[in-house]
């Protein structure tokens, strides 16, 4: 295969085998109930099946049907143990693998990008990649200066295979959800990916926003991030940085260093609005690496949200009322910047009656959990529990009617899980709280609502 299938029968056919398989296997369930099969048993073993067809095909996919299969496997903490377990191992290899392009595929690719003296520029290149993506692939080299380089090759096709793959996604998104017991909104995922890596394409932006990143982050004692070398539309070079995947941590590290990491994660995610206006939004564990001298390594800035005035004002008072409870001053808050809908005028409020907030408090009381204990244990289950609560209830339904989702604001939404996603898998014991204090801006009240400035993750106080 030289370049991706772009829209061809092959790809079409991979995609739309996954919910003729489960018509198939749920036919052949029917026949076995009536033959005095247990139907639970049944009902289990076809969900089974059709989970592991399902990570099969998308594993052999490219393009969006593997940065769908990439987001699952970050939220596979909040998914049901029972499905989840079995298949764990392929989806964190989906993080990092894929079907990798032939040498002479990724070499016309160099040509053409770098010039036909691109061998003079690279006077090392390994034609076996180390890590293979959605969109591109990775391989290790070495800079005509002498340093020791990652050269990010863009698959050919890309973009007609994203836009393939995103329209066959959609199209199934219903046995997708079955397969994921209705936790994971599909649609959602499919809309937001497929605005988001018309972004990721562009490897001249991606370079624009390391840049930054590593300029604001140069000699940092917690971060490290690669500095840009060379960078064209499909083809970025940046300098090379070893270190232990994220991955490997999840499933092989001690305890010390899933802690050191998970501190580390949040703490980033507060620094980068903080010191240079953009957070990182590609949060998977193949993007991080924990380095020797204890540092967070991060990698792919094809993706970020853009926060120009810095940390999003209301976002730490809201997120403060809610992690004390404090209702009334969550609801005056949310209210003052338009995040909540008036409810339907059923005669409630209209004839004096005071509005039970109950639902906006149960909804996100464990989501905000980790904020209100000075040390926070997370783990799969109690995301689980979270994510519950947070989107298949009746209060879930009602602040899915109330809440204004304001389109600046759902990326961050999603990093802010895919944080707690893999906090969870970690199984990290951090204190949250206190890194809520020192980076999210207007966190750090008192009880009465009122507090004096704290110092934030670049030293300044807000």
């Amino acid at each position: 295969m030289s370049d991706l299938p772009k829209g061809s029968v092959r790809r079409f056919l991979k995609v739309a085998s996954l919910p003729l398989g489960y018509a198939g296997r749920t036919a052949f369930g029917v026949t076995k109930r009536l033959a005095g099969g247990a139907e639970d048993l049944i009902r289990t073993e076809i969900e089974e099946r059709t989970a592991r067809q399902l990570f099969a095909v998308i594993g052999e996919l490219k393009g969006g049907a593997q940065k769908f299969a990439q987001v699952l496997s970050v939220m596979e903490s909040a998914l049901p143990e029972n499905l989840v377990r079995p298949y764990r191992a392929a989806l964190t290899s989906l993080q990092e693998a894929g079907p990798a392009l032939p040498a002479r595929a990724v070499h016309t690719v160099l040509r053409e990008q770098l010039g036909d003296d691109w061998r003079e520029l690279l006077t090392e290149f390994t034609d076996r990649p180390v890590a293979t993506a959605s969109i591109g692939q990775v391989h290790r080299g070495r800079w005509h200066d002498g340093r020791d380089v990652a050269i990010k090759v863009q698959h050919p096709g890309a973009a007609e295979a994203l836009t393939s793959d995103f329209d066959q996604l959609s199209r199934m998104g219903w046995i997708i959800d079955r397969v994921t017991g209705g936790e994971l909104k599909v649609d959602e995922v499919v809309r937001e990916l497929r605005e988001r890596m018309a972004e990721e394409l562009d490897y001249l932006l991606e370079a624009d926003s390391q840049t930054v990143f590593a300029q604001a982050f140069a000699d940092d004692p917690d971060f490290v991030v690669p500095r840009v070398v060379k960078a064209t539309e499909r083809v970025l070079v940046t300098e090379w940085m070893d270190g232990t995947p994220a991955s490997a941590v999840m499933s092989d590290g001690d305890q010390a260093d899933r802690d050191r990491l998970g501190l580390l994660l949040t703490r980033f995610n507060h620094a980068g609005p903080n010191r240079c206006g953009m957070m990182h939004a590609d949060p998977h564990p193949g993007n991080f690496r924990l380095t020797d001298d204890g540092r967070l390594g991060v990698l792919d800035f094809g993706a970020v949200a853009r926060l120009p005035d810095g940390p999003v004002p209301w976002m730490g008072p809201m997120m403060r009322a809610c992690a004390d409870g404090d209702t009334e001053r969550m609801v005056a808050v949310m209210r003052e910047v338009g995040l909540l809908r008036d409810r339907k005028d059923d005669g409630g409020e209209a004839a004096g009656e005071a509005e039970d907030w109950g639902w906006l408090n149960r909804s996100l009381e464990m989501l905000v959990q980790p904020l209100a204990e000075e040390v926070f244990a997370f783990d799969r289950a109690w995301l689980r529990e979270a994510v519950r609560r947070a989107t298949l209830t009746k209060d879930a339904e009602i602040l899915r009617e109330r809440m204004v989702t304001m389109p600046e604001h759902v990326l961050m939404q999603r990093v802010w899980m895919a944080e707690l996603a893999m906090l969870s898998q970690l199984g990290a014991r951090i204190p949250y709280r206190a890194e809520a204090i020192a980076g999210m801006p207007g966190f750090a009240l008192d009880s009465s609502g009122s507090g004096s400035p704290s110092p934030g993750p670049d030293g300044r106080t807000r």
